[in-house]
Protein backbone atom coordinates (compact mmCIF):
# COMPACT_ATOMS: atom_id res chain seq x y z
CA UNK A 1 0.00 0.00 0.00
CA UNK A 2 3.04 2.58 0.40
CA UNK A 3 4.78 1.76 -1.84
CA UNK A 4 1.19 2.07 -4.41
CA UNK A 5 1.39 5.90 -2.61
CA UNK A 6 4.78 6.48 -3.43
CA UNK A 7 3.88 5.40 -7.14
CA UNK A 8 1.21 7.93 -7.61
CA UNK A 9 3.57 10.83 -6.03
CA UNK A 10 5.02 12.85 -8.10
CA UNK A 11 8.29 13.10 -5.85
CA UNK A 12 8.16 10.05 -3.59
CA UNK A 13 10.90 11.21 -1.53
CA UNK A 14 9.20 14.30 -0.38
CA UNK A 15 5.62 14.13 2.32
CA UNK A 16 4.95 17.35 0.42
CA UNK A 17 4.95 16.44 -3.03
CA UNK A 18 1.92 16.61 -5.86
CA UNK A 19 0.28 13.41 -6.11
CA UNK A 20 -0.13 12.62 -9.80
CA UNK A 21 -2.92 12.81 -12.12
CA UNK A 22 -3.88 8.71 -12.57
CA UNK A 23 -5.87 7.86 -15.80
CA UNK A 24 -6.49 4.71 -17.52
CA UNK A 25 -2.95 3.46 -19.59
CA UNK A 26 -5.22 3.49 -23.06
CA UNK A 27 -6.79 7.02 -22.42
CA UNK A 28 -3.26 8.59 -21.30
CA UNK A 29 -1.64 7.28 -24.61
CA UNK A 30 -4.30 8.66 -26.70
CA UNK A 31 -4.16 11.86 -25.07
CA UNK A 32 -0.79 11.97 -25.72
CA UNK A 33 -0.38 11.32 -29.05
CA UNK A 34 -3.45 13.69 -30.01
CA UNK A 35 -1.42 16.62 -28.03
CA UNK A 36 2.09 15.62 -29.69
CA UNK A 37 0.57 15.55 -33.16
CA UNK A 38 -0.91 18.59 -32.99
CA UNK A 39 2.19 20.45 -31.23
CA UNK A 40 3.94 19.05 -33.97
CA UNK A 41 1.74 20.45 -36.77
CA UNK A 42 1.63 24.11 -34.90
CA UNK A 43 5.74 23.74 -34.95
CA UNK A 44 5.89 22.56 -38.14
CA UNK A 45 2.55 24.58 -40.29
CA UNK A 46 3.82 27.88 -39.00
CA UNK A 47 7.14 27.49 -39.62
CA UNK A 48 6.30 27.40 -43.45
CA UNK A 49 4.21 30.21 -42.66
CA UNK A 50 7.45 32.40 -40.82
CA UNK A 51 9.47 31.18 -43.84
CA UNK A 52 7.22 31.94 -46.71
CA UNK A 53 6.94 35.06 -46.27
CA UNK A 54 10.06 36.17 -45.05
CA UNK A 55 11.79 34.47 -47.69
CA UNK A 56 9.87 35.58 -51.02
CA UNK A 57 9.98 39.30 -52.05
CA UNK A 58 6.02 39.40 -53.51
CA UNK A 59 5.16 37.99 -50.31
CA UNK A 60 6.44 40.80 -48.33
CA UNK A 61 2.96 42.72 -48.22
CA UNK A 62 1.44 45.06 -45.19
CA UNK A 63 -1.07 42.52 -44.46
CA UNK A 64 1.21 39.63 -44.51
CA UNK A 65 3.67 41.25 -41.77
CA UNK A 66 0.71 40.82 -39.76
CA UNK A 67 0.04 37.37 -40.44
CA UNK A 68 3.79 36.73 -40.10
CA UNK A 69 3.73 38.57 -36.63
CA UNK A 70 0.91 36.45 -35.87
CA UNK A 71 3.00 33.42 -37.01
CA UNK A 72 5.43 33.59 -34.97
CA UNK A 73 3.05 33.81 -31.74
CA UNK A 74 1.17 30.86 -32.93
CA UNK A 75 5.27 29.23 -33.45
CA UNK A 76 5.83 29.85 -29.65
CA UNK A 77 2.99 28.50 -28.63
CA UNK A 78 3.83 25.34 -30.69
CA UNK A 79 7.42 24.83 -29.21
CA UNK A 80 7.17 26.34 -25.90
CA UNK A 81 3.97 26.53 -24.22
CA UNK A 82 2.27 23.02 -25.89
CA UNK A 83 5.23 20.86 -24.71
CA UNK A 84 4.63 22.56 -20.84
CA UNK A 85 1.11 21.42 -21.04
CA UNK A 86 1.74 18.03 -21.94
CA UNK A 87 4.13 18.27 -19.16
CA UNK A 88 1.44 19.43 -16.66
CA UNK A 89 -0.78 16.53 -17.98
CA UNK A 90 0.13 14.30 -15.01
CA UNK A 91 -0.22 16.81 -12.61
CA UNK A 92 3.32 17.43 -11.71
CA UNK A 93 5.52 20.13 -12.45
CA UNK A 94 9.12 19.22 -12.55
CA UNK A 95 10.97 21.84 -14.31
CA UNK A 96 11.15 24.25 -11.14
CA UNK A 97 9.44 27.97 -9.88
CA UNK A 98 11.61 29.69 -12.57
CA UNK A 99 10.80 28.11 -15.65
CA UNK A 100 7.15 28.20 -14.07
CA UNK A 101 6.74 31.89 -14.05
CA UNK A 102 8.21 31.75 -17.42
CA UNK A 103 5.92 29.73 -18.76
CA UNK A 104 2.89 31.30 -17.49
CA UNK A 105 4.22 34.73 -18.93
CA UNK A 106 4.75 33.35 -22.03
CA UNK A 107 0.85 32.37 -21.86
CA UNK A 108 -0.54 35.76 -21.26
CA UNK A 109 2.31 37.25 -23.25
CA UNK A 110 0.81 35.11 -26.39
CA UNK A 111 -2.40 35.23 -26.07
CA UNK A 112 -2.10 39.48 -25.72
CA UNK A 113 -0.15 39.37 -28.49
CA UNK A 114 -2.46 37.30 -30.77
CA UNK A 115 -5.29 39.59 -29.93
CA UNK A 116 -3.48 42.34 -30.88
CA UNK A 117 -2.49 41.04 -34.21
CA UNK A 118 -6.02 40.29 -34.95
CA UNK A 119 -7.33 43.64 -33.75
CA UNK A 120 -4.51 45.19 -36.57
CA UNK A 121 -5.61 42.45 -39.14
CA UNK A 122 -9.19 43.94 -38.52
CA UNK A 123 -7.77 47.68 -39.05
CA UNK A 124 -6.00 46.61 -41.90
CA UNK A 125 -8.97 45.18 -43.81
CA UNK A 126 -11.34 47.83 -42.83
CA UNK A 127 -8.90 50.55 -44.15
CA UNK A 128 -8.09 48.54 -47.35
CA UNK A 129 -11.97 47.85 -48.22
CA UNK A 130 -13.46 50.85 -47.00
CA UNK A 131 -10.83 53.31 -48.15
CA UNK A 132 -9.40 51.98 -50.88
CA UNK A 133 -7.95 55.60 -52.01
CA UNK A 134 -6.01 56.06 -49.24
CA UNK A 135 -4.55 52.63 -48.07
CA UNK A 136 -1.27 52.83 -49.59
CA UNK A 137 -0.49 56.16 -47.93
CA UNK A 138 -2.09 55.39 -44.54
CA UNK A 139 -0.89 51.76 -44.41
CA UNK A 140 3.06 51.51 -45.12
CA UNK A 141 5.66 48.91 -44.31
CA UNK A 142 6.97 51.20 -41.05
CA UNK A 143 3.81 51.88 -39.67
CA UNK A 144 2.78 48.47 -39.91
CA UNK A 145 5.89 47.42 -38.22
CA UNK A 146 5.80 49.83 -35.83
CA UNK A 147 2.20 48.65 -35.03
CA UNK A 148 3.72 45.33 -34.43
CA UNK A 149 6.18 46.11 -32.34
CA UNK A 150 4.26 48.10 -29.84
CA UNK A 151 1.74 45.61 -29.89
CA UNK A 152 4.47 43.11 -28.67
CA UNK A 153 5.89 45.77 -26.23
CA UNK A 154 2.16 46.50 -25.15
CA UNK A 155 1.31 42.42 -24.42
CA UNK A 156 4.62 42.04 -22.58
CA UNK A 157 4.12 44.81 -19.91
CA UNK A 158 0.26 43.97 -19.70
CA UNK A 159 1.91 39.93 -18.86
CA UNK A 160 3.92 41.42 -15.93
CA UNK A 161 1.57 43.47 -14.69
CA UNK A 162 -1.02 40.43 -13.96
CA UNK A 163 1.75 38.64 -13.31
CA UNK A 164 3.65 41.17 -11.14
CA UNK A 165 2.86 39.29 -7.76
CA UNK A 166 3.32 35.66 -9.12
CA UNK A 167 6.44 36.58 -11.25
CA UNK A 168 7.83 37.57 -7.73
CA UNK A 169 7.04 34.41 -5.69
CA UNK A 170 6.33 31.89 -8.35
CA UNK A 171 5.42 29.16 -5.37
CA UNK A 172 3.03 31.43 -3.20
CA UNK A 173 -0.56 29.48 -4.52
CA UNK A 174 1.36 25.96 -4.98
CA UNK A 175 -0.60 24.06 -2.28
CA UNK A 176 2.27 21.18 -3.08
CA UNK A 177 5.53 20.36 -4.19
CA UNK A 178 5.65 19.85 -7.41
CA UNK A 179 2.63 22.19 -8.71
CA UNK A 180 2.82 24.85 -11.39
CA UNK A 181 -0.47 27.44 -10.88
CA UNK A 182 -1.10 31.03 -10.67
CA UNK A 183 -4.02 32.80 -9.05
CA UNK A 184 -5.30 35.76 -10.60
CA UNK A 185 -7.06 38.29 -8.06
CA UNK A 186 -10.33 39.43 -8.98
CA UNK A 187 -9.30 42.67 -10.57
CA UNK A 188 -6.52 41.36 -12.43
CA UNK A 189 -8.90 39.34 -14.12
CA UNK A 190 -11.38 41.80 -14.67
CA UNK A 191 -8.64 44.26 -16.31
CA UNK A 192 -7.19 41.20 -18.56
CA UNK A 193 -11.19 40.47 -19.88
CA UNK A 194 -11.98 43.90 -20.63
CA UNK A 195 -8.24 44.42 -22.59
CA UNK A 196 -7.47 41.52 -24.18
CA UNK A 197 -11.04 40.12 -25.05
CA UNK A 198 -14.56 42.10 -24.70
CA UNK A 199 -12.57 45.27 -26.06
CA UNK A 200 -11.25 43.95 -28.72
CA UNK A 201 -14.17 41.51 -29.58
CA UNK A 202 -15.89 44.97 -29.50
CA UNK A 203 -13.23 46.67 -32.19
CA UNK A 204 -13.01 43.60 -34.26
CA UNK A 205 -16.73 43.31 -34.86
CA UNK A 206 -17.58 46.92 -35.61
CA UNK A 207 -15.00 46.59 -38.10
CA UNK A 208 -15.80 43.90 -39.99
CA UNK A 209 -19.06 44.32 -39.45
CA UNK A 210 -18.60 47.91 -41.49
CA UNK A 211 -16.28 46.19 -44.41
CA UNK A 212 -19.28 43.42 -44.76
CA UNK A 213 -21.55 46.20 -45.30
CA UNK A 214 -19.37 48.47 -48.03
CA UNK A 215 -18.38 44.89 -49.53
CA UNK A 216 -22.24 43.92 -50.18
CA UNK A 217 -22.42 47.68 -51.73
CA UNK A 218 -19.25 47.29 -53.91
CA UNK A 219 -20.41 44.22 -55.01
CA UNK A 220 -23.90 45.36 -56.02
CA UNK A 221 -21.97 48.00 -57.92
CA UNK A 222 -19.21 46.04 -59.60
CA UNK A 223 -22.40 43.84 -61.15
CA UNK A 224 -24.23 46.91 -61.98
CA UNK A 225 -21.53 48.00 -64.62
CA UNK A 226 -20.34 44.88 -65.62
CA UNK A 227 -21.60 45.82 -68.78
CA UNK A 228 -19.49 49.07 -69.50
CA UNK A 229 -15.77 47.51 -68.00
CA UNK A 230 -12.95 48.27 -69.65
CA UNK A 231 -9.23 47.51 -69.68
CA UNK A 232 -8.44 49.67 -66.68
CA UNK A 233 -11.65 49.05 -64.56
CA UNK A 234 -11.07 44.93 -65.34
CA UNK A 235 -8.07 45.34 -63.84
CA UNK A 236 -9.24 47.63 -60.61
CA UNK A 237 -12.29 45.10 -60.56
CA UNK A 238 -9.55 42.45 -60.35
CA UNK A 239 -7.93 44.71 -57.52
CA UNK A 240 -10.56 45.07 -55.39
CA UNK A 241 -11.59 40.92 -55.92
CA UNK A 242 -8.54 40.31 -54.58
CA UNK A 243 -8.99 42.61 -51.91
CA UNK A 244 -12.19 41.26 -51.18
CA UNK A 245 -10.87 37.72 -51.04
CA UNK A 246 -8.29 38.83 -48.30
CA UNK A 247 -10.50 40.26 -46.38
CA UNK A 248 -13.10 36.92 -45.97
CA UNK A 249 -9.96 34.93 -45.49
CA UNK A 250 -8.94 36.65 -42.65
CA UNK A 251 -12.41 36.96 -41.81
CA UNK A 252 -12.44 33.34 -41.11
CA UNK A 253 -9.33 33.50 -39.32
CA UNK A 254 -10.90 36.02 -36.87
CA UNK A 255 -14.10 33.95 -36.65
CA UNK A 256 -11.98 30.92 -35.76
CA UNK A 257 -10.08 32.80 -33.30
CA UNK A 258 -13.45 34.44 -31.26
CA UNK A 259 -14.54 30.70 -31.34
CA UNK A 260 -11.54 29.32 -30.07
CA UNK A 261 -11.35 31.94 -27.32
CA UNK A 262 -14.79 32.86 -26.18
CA UNK A 263 -14.79 29.13 -23.94
CA UNK A 264 -11.60 29.67 -22.40
CA UNK A 265 -12.91 33.73 -21.50
CA UNK A 266 -16.03 32.36 -20.51
CA UNK A 267 -14.69 30.11 -18.03
CA UNK A 268 -12.37 32.64 -16.79
CA UNK A 269 -15.54 34.30 -15.57
CA UNK A 270 -17.48 31.25 -14.92
CA UNK A 271 -14.98 30.35 -12.04
CA UNK A 272 -14.77 33.55 -10.53
CA UNK A 273 -18.78 32.67 -9.28
CA UNK A 274 -17.48 29.01 -9.06
CA UNK A 275 -20.23 28.00 -11.68
CA UNK A 276 -17.79 25.70 -13.33
CA UNK A 277 -15.53 23.23 -12.19
CA UNK A 278 -11.59 23.74 -12.04
CA UNK A 279 -11.35 20.31 -14.02
CA UNK A 280 -12.45 21.37 -17.17
CA UNK A 281 -9.59 24.53 -17.78
CA UNK A 282 -7.63 22.20 -19.45
CA UNK A 283 -9.76 21.78 -22.24
CA UNK A 284 -10.80 25.48 -22.71
CA UNK A 285 -6.95 26.01 -22.66
CA UNK A 286 -5.83 23.53 -25.51
CA UNK A 287 -8.66 25.02 -27.55
CA UNK A 288 -6.65 28.44 -27.23
CA UNK A 289 -3.21 26.87 -28.23
CA UNK A 290 -5.31 24.48 -30.91
CA UNK A 291 -6.49 28.54 -32.67
CA UNK A 292 -2.50 28.16 -33.38
CA UNK A 293 -2.37 25.14 -35.19
CA UNK A 294 -6.09 26.11 -37.10
CA UNK A 295 -4.55 29.32 -38.56
CA UNK A 296 -2.16 27.91 -40.98
CA UNK A 297 -4.48 25.45 -41.97
CA UNK A 298 -7.17 28.33 -42.98
CA UNK A 299 -4.04 29.53 -45.00
CA UNK A 300 -3.68 26.11 -47.38
CA UNK A 301 -7.47 26.10 -47.83
CA UNK A 302 -7.68 29.81 -48.95
CA UNK A 303 -4.60 31.01 -49.99
CA UNK A 304 -2.71 30.07 -53.10
CA UNK A 305 0.54 31.67 -52.37
CA UNK A 306 0.97 29.44 -49.48
CA UNK A 307 0.28 26.33 -50.79
CA UNK A 308 2.84 27.21 -54.03
CA UNK A 309 5.66 28.47 -51.22
CA UNK A 310 5.12 25.13 -48.84
CA UNK A 311 5.47 22.98 -52.22
CA UNK A 312 9.32 25.16 -52.97
CA UNK A 313 10.27 24.90 -49.30
CA UNK A 314 9.58 21.01 -49.14
CA UNK A 315 11.40 19.90 -52.04
CA UNK A 316 14.44 22.99 -51.29
CA UNK A 317 13.74 24.53 -54.05
CA UNK A 318 14.29 27.63 -52.05
CA UNK A 319 17.98 26.97 -52.20
CA UNK A 320 18.32 27.49 -55.79
CA UNK A 321 19.38 31.23 -56.65
CA UNK A 322 17.12 33.91 -57.29
CA UNK A 323 14.41 31.75 -55.22
CA UNK A 324 13.40 34.49 -53.93
CA UNK A 325 11.91 36.35 -56.57
CA UNK A 326 9.46 33.29 -57.23
CA UNK A 327 5.94 34.34 -58.81
CA UNK A 328 3.82 32.71 -56.20
CA UNK A 329 0.38 34.24 -57.20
Amino acid sequence: MEALEEAELCFPQLNTSCRKTIRPHSETSLIYSLLTCITLLTVVLNLLVIISISHFRQLFTTTNLLLLSLAFADFLVGLLKMPAEILLFRGCWILGDFICAVNYFLGFLIVSVSVGNMVLISVDRYVAICEPMSYTTKVTVKRVQLCICLCWIFSAVHSSWILRDFLKQPHRNNSCYGECVVVVSFVEGAVDLVVTFLGPILVITLLYLRVFVVAVSQARAMRAHVAAVTLQRSEAVKAKKSEMKAARTLGVVVVVFLLCFCPYYWFAVAAKNNSVGSSSAAIELWLVYFNSCLNPVIYVFFYTWFRKSIKLIVTFQILQPGSSEANLM
